[in-house]
């Protein structure tokens, strides 16, 4: 039994949520299938879901849903846990993913600003080129700043508007 029909929830209005909220990650960049599988956990109860049941839901093989949650946990979106007793994955969705998928792109930043120090000292920082890519590094030096203070104030808002301290 599907969990929209165990919790009474409209199994429709659910669906039409999912990929409605997946078009709109696909949109901004995400892969299909992964943007339904996010969804689909983020609409869930539980906010977590095995393959068999992402399958039943997204009607979808299971190799789709592995090659889905492979890349979501890859960009924190999701997390793996083992079932007590059993050797099968449920794959979960936290309430901090958004914060976990925005603070960890913190090391790609990093990896970013050095390749464009490296472009600016190769093209020389009075070249057109070069000047391009300073101030192109110089928004994700900006960002990467902003990003922490950002990420401070989420958290107290957070705190106050849902009351708790921790993300989990």
């Amino acid at each position: 039994m599907t969990e929209s029909a165990e919790s009474g929830r409209n199994a429709e209005a659910v669906s039409k949520f999912v990929e409605g909220f997946a078009a709109q990650l696909v949109e901004a960049g995400m892969q299909r299938m992964a943007a339904r599988v996010f969804a689909a956990l983020l609409a869930s109860d539980s906010g977590a879901m095995t393959s068999a049941e992402l399958g039943e839901q997204l009607q979808v093989s299971p190799a789709a849903i592995s090659g889905a949650v492979r890349y979501l946990a890859q960009v924190h979106m999701v997390s793996r846990e083992r079932e007590p007793g059993s050797r099968r994955e449920r794959y979960r969705v936290h309430s901090d993913q958004w914060y976990e998928a925005l603070t960890n792109r913190d090391a790609v930043l990093k990896r970013w600003e050095q390749t464009l120090r490296e472009g600016v000292d190769s093209l020389g920082p009075a070249s057109p080129g070069g000047q391009r890519i300073a101030e192109t590094l110089a928004f994700f030096e900006y960002l990467e700043g902003e990003l922490g203070k950002l990420m401070e104030r989420w958290r107290e808002h957070r705190d106050q508007a849902f009351g708790r301290g921790s993300p989990r």
